[in-house]
């Protein structure tokens, strides 16, 4: 089970996401999508096996994200990585 630290991590994270929902661009709605997905599955895995750790959260989607990028254009990958950098500016102010 996951500690209410961790569980309050990602929801700071999550507003994120949501914030691009209500004022994001096109290429920032398709960046939070994608980077969504990869997001609730490494939190789900995380909890699944008992690793749901702050610390684990962002390298694990960087690592996920790595995987996958063969299915992006290199201007797809930019607006992913710019959304990256935003979770990491929320995630070190919540750390």
């Amino acid at each position: 089970m996951a500690s209410a630290a961790f569980n309050d991590y990602v929801q700071s994270l999550e507003q994120v996401f949501d914030e691009v929902v209500a004022t994001g661009s096109d290429d920032e709605l398709f960046a939070s999508g994608y980077l969504r997905g990869h997001f609730d599955l490494v939190v789900a895995q995380l909890e699944l096996n008992d690793h749901a750790s702050t610390e684990a959260v962002l390298p694990s989607v960087h690592a996920s994200v790595e995987q996958a990028k063969h299915e992006l254009a290199p201007a797809d990958m930019a607006h992913i990585q710019a959304m990256l950098n935003r979770l990491e500016a929320v995630a070190a102010q919540v750390a």
